[in-house]
C-alpha cells in the first residue's frame, strides 16, 4: 500500500511517499530556514506564501523518485494540525485538490502522531505499549503509545517547548535562527556546570516549563552586561559556557522526567521523536538513562527527526488500514490535541 504523505505544519514544505507505513520510497522536504533566519524565527505570512511556491514541485519531486503517479496511490495523506494555520491550508487544500480531481482516498494525520510513529520508519521498532516523548519547537508532550492510534498523554508544555526555549536562548544570544544545532554546536566546546540554570520538575507532574529557564537566561546576560558595563556581544568562552549550561538544564528535565514516567507507568520501551530529538546530548543521556534501567530507547535517524512527510504518510497508512478517511470538508486546525 503507498501512500502519499504531505506535511506544510509550520516552514518546511515536504512530500513523500511510504510503502505499507514503514519503507520510505521517497521524502522530500523544502526548507524555508534561509528566509526566516533573518527574522530570527518563523514569520507565519511569509511561509504560508512559500508553501505555495513550493507544494507542486516537491509533490512531483517525490512522486517522480518514487516512480510512480497519483494513479498508483492507496491514499493521500495529510497533516490537518496542529500547525500555522496558513501554512496548514496550502497543504490541506492540495490535499483535498487532488483527493478529488484523482479519486484518490484522503487520510487526515495529526502531526504529533506523525511525530510518534516516526520511529517505525527505522531499522527496530519499539512493540506496544510504549513511552514517547516528543519534543520539538512547538511541542514537548509525553504518551503513552498503546496502539497504532490510540495514545494517552502524560503529560506536556505548560508554556514554552523546548525546540522554542532553544530558539529564543539563540536569539538573546545573537546566533541567528533555527536555534538548535547552533547552540548543540556550542555546547561541546563549553563548560555545562558554570552556570546554574533553574530546572522547573515541578513536583508529581509530568508536566513540562521552560519559560522560567529562558528568562533565567535573559537575567544572566543583563546581568553581566551591567556588571561590565557593555552592550555588545560577549566573548566566545562565555557564550559556549551559556549555551553548555542552558543545555544542560534542558536535558536534565526531559531525560528527568522521561525516568518519572518509565517508573510510574512501568513501561520498558521508550521513543524519542521531534525536531530536538536530533540534539546529540539528548540522545546520548536519553541512552544511557535507559540503559541504566534495562529499558529500550529508540530514536528516528536524524533526518527523520525534523518534520516531514514520510512520518505523516507511516501514519496515514494505519488510518487507511482500519478505513478512517477523511472527507472534503477537512479544515485544518491550529490547536490539535493527540
Amino acid at each position: 500500500m503507498l501512500i502519499l504523505g504531505i506535511d506544510t505544519s509550520c516552514d518546511d514544505t515536504s512530500a513523500a511517499v511510504v510503502e505499507d507505513g514503514r519503507r520510505i520510497v521517497s521524502n522530500i522536504v523544502s526548507s524555508q530556514s534561509e528566509i526566516h533566519a533573518k527574522y530570527g524565527g518563523i514569520v507565519p505570512e511569509l511561509a504560508s506564501r512559500r508553501h505555495i511556491e513550493m507544494i507542486m514541485p516537491v509533490v512531483d519531486e517525490a512522486l517522480l523518485q518514487a516512480g510512480i503517479g497519483l494513479v498508483d496511490l492507496a491514499a493521500v495523506a495529510v497533516c490537518h494540525g496542529p500547525g500555522l494555520i496558513g501554512s496548514l491550508l496550502v497543504g490541506c487544500s492540495f490535499a483535498k485538490a487532488a483527493s478529488y480531481a484523482r479519486k484518490i482516498p484522503l487520510v487526515a494525520v495529526n502531526h504529533l502522531e506523525g511525530h510518534v510513529l516516526s520511529v517505525f520508519l527505522g531499522e527496530s521498532v519499539p512493540a506496544f505499549p510504549f513511552l514517547s516523548l516528543v519534543v520539538s519547537g512547538g511541542h514537548t508532550s509525553l504518551y503513552v503509545a498503546e496502539d497504532f492510534g490510540a495514545y494517552r498523554e502524560l503529560g506536556r508544555t505548560r508554556d514554552d517547548a523546548a525546540g522554542e526555549a532553544y530558539d529564543k536562548v539563540s536569539k538573546l544570544l545573537g546566533l541567528g535562527y533555527p536555534g538548535g544545532p547552533l547552540i548543540d554546536g556550542l555546547a561541546d566546546k563549553g563548560d555545562p556546570n558554570a552556570l546554574e540554570f533553574p530546572r522547573a520538575y515541578l513536583p508529581e507532574s509530568l508536566d513540562f516549563s521552560f519559560s522560567g529557564l529562558k528568562t533565567a537566561v535573559l537575567n544572566h546576560l543583563h546581568n553581566t552586561a551591567r556588571k561590565t558595563a557593555s552592550s555588545g556581544l560577549l566573548p566566545q568562552g562565555q557564550i559556549q559556557d551559556i549555551a553548555a549550561s542552558f543545555q544542560k538544564a534542558v536535558v536534565d528535565v526531559l531525560v528527568r522526567k522521561t525516568e518519572w514516567a518509565i517508573k510510574r507507568q512501568g513501561v520498558s520501551r521508550v521513543a524519542l521523536s521531534g525536531g530536538v530529538s536530533a540534539n546529540r546530548a539528548l540522545r546520548a543521556r536519553m541512552k544511557a538513562m535507559a540503559s541504566e534501567r534495562g529499558v529500550e530507547v529508540f530514536i528516528p535517524p536524524v533526518h527523520l527527526c525534523t518534520d516531514n512527510a514520510a512520518m505523516i504518510a507511516a501514519a496515514g497508512y494505519h488510518h487507511a488500514r482500519r478505513g478512517e478517511y477523511a472527507g472534503l470538508a477537512l479544515n485544518p486546525r491550529a490547536y490539535l490535541p493527540l
